[in-house]
């Protein structure tokens, strides 16, 4: 064995033979020991416990090696200690004290990495809990339910913190979403009691209308079949949607019947009248009422059924005789107006069909304040576009010559007004119901 071989240099330094065993010289604040027997030579003994310490020392390399590409640096302090613990006991020659030195520097560096990951994960569980303490107001249910979902998986997923932080934020964080799904389950409990509330409304007005269909009092019985309409459309309850068709059907069954029975009464009493002799002002007005009752009750009927009844009921209109008087104006009034919803009604669901993504799923309170949302939308263009006839009109000189032109702007003009001011009253209608619903 050459005794110039660097290793074996390296192990006498750090150790001797004596009496037959191999010694450690004093390390660590431990005085010298023995670490083995001489079996062949005194130089092979030295040489083989100089060996064991390179294969030590590579354990080393090859840990802070793996720790410095690691992002997680933490998992490995405890491998680092359990090493750091070893060289108090391990069989070898060599440097001890450097290994050791390297092993304290990790284990800092382990320190200070771990320190600077659990304040970034107390900044984020802070910020989790108070988006969890935010929904206790919350009564988007879906959405909050959601957000509630990605929460409880954000928090999972981060690290750890200081450990007399642990229970005391893990407490906050499970009382907020604990609170959010007791007003959750409170919600749903009301809403299940609500909708036996509404179901059981919904089911007396059916009984009323069915109770009323065969009267012959014609013109008190309109009158009751409309507030049993409007009494209708302002329960604004929320059923499956086939229990709602299904007790639709039956309400509007009852409602047909009548009004169909009306207009053979009022149809028999022309017959009846004197050959060529007109309908009395009184017959025409209880022709003109019937069928603005039937326009406002279109405003509870589906908006693609709901359009064609209009356009049905605007054609019976211009048959019925004209009537003079500020009773007739008031019935027009009422027709024109409970028409106009129906056609801004139709033509909000097919822009909603035709955007982008669709309408948006969620409660009825959601769904009304999205349709009021997006009519204040149309009006800003419903507003553009009076705004430009009106300033065409102002500028149009006074000549004869465009007097044509000039009746055509007045009249687009007051459609427009006519529009804004429907679509003002269906805004209204719309928050009213996400008041009612919410």
């Amino acid at each position: 064995m050459e005794p110039t071989d660097p290793l074996l240099a390296e192990a006498k330094r750090y150790g001797y033979v004596e009496a037959g065993g191999v010694w450690l010289r004093p390390v660590l604040g431990q005085p010298a020991r023995q670490i083995g027997l001489v079996k062949e030579s005194d130089d092979a003994a030295l040489l083989y416990f100089g060996q064991r310490f390179e294969a030590l020392r590579a354990k080393v390399d090859t840990l802070l090696a793996r720790m410095e590409a690691s992002e997680n640096k933490g998992s490995f302090l405890m491998k680092a200690l359990h090493l750091k613990e070893q060289l108090l006991s391990y069989d070898g020659l060599g440097d001890f004290t450097g290994l050791q030195r390297r092993l304290i520097e990790a284990e800092q560096s382990i320190a200070v990495t771990v320190a600077r990951n659990r304040e970034k994960n107390l900044a984020t569980k802070i910020g989790f809990i108070h988006e969890a303490e935010a929904l206790r107001d919350s009564v988007e249910w879906i959405s909050a339910s959601e957000k509630v979902k990605d929460l409880r998986q954000g928090w999972l997923k981060t690290g750890p913190v200081d450990k007399e932080m642990t229970d005391e934020l893990e407490h906050r964080f499970q009382t907020a979403i604990q609170v959010f799904f007791d007003r959750r389950k409170a919600f749903q409990s009301d809403k299940k009691a609500m909708t036996s509330r509404v179901q059981n409304r919904y089911r007396e007005l059916i009984q009323q209308a069915e109770n009323l269909k065969n009267s012959d009092q014609f013109e008190t019985t309109s009158r009751q079949l409309k507030q049993l309409q409007q009494a209708w459309r302002e329960v604004n309850g929320s059923l499956p949607k086939k229990q709602a068709s299904e007790l639709w059907t039956r309400f509007r069954a009852a409602n047909n019947h009548f009004f169909e029975r009306l207009k053979v009464h009022i149809a028999t009493q022309q017959a009846s009248s004197s050959p060529g002799s007109p309908a009395s002002p009184d017959e025409l007005l209880a022709r003109k009422r019937a069928l603005a009752d039937r326009a406002e009750a279109l405003m509870s009927v589906p908006p693609q059924e709901a359009i064609h009844q209009a356009k049905a009921l605007q054609a019976e209109w211009k048959q019925v005789g004209t009537v003079r008087g500020e009773e007739s104006d008031r019935i027009w009034q009422r027709f024109m107006v409970a028409c106009d919803k129906i056609f801004e009604l139709s033509a909000l669901e097919y822009h909603l069909r035709k955007r982008v993504g669709g309408e948006p799923t969620g409660s009825p309170a959601e769904r009304a304040r999205f349709r009021a949302n997006t009519l204040r939308e149309l009006l800003k263009d419903d507003h553009q576009e009076l705004e430009v006839l009106r300033d065409n009109l102002d500028k149009l000189s006074p000549s004869s010559a465009n007097d044509a032109f000039r009746q055509m702007l007045q009249t687009k003009i007051r459609s427009f007004e006519r529009k804004i001011r429907t679509k003002n009253d269906l805004i209204a209608l719309f928050s009213q119901q996400a008041q009612t619903a919410g």
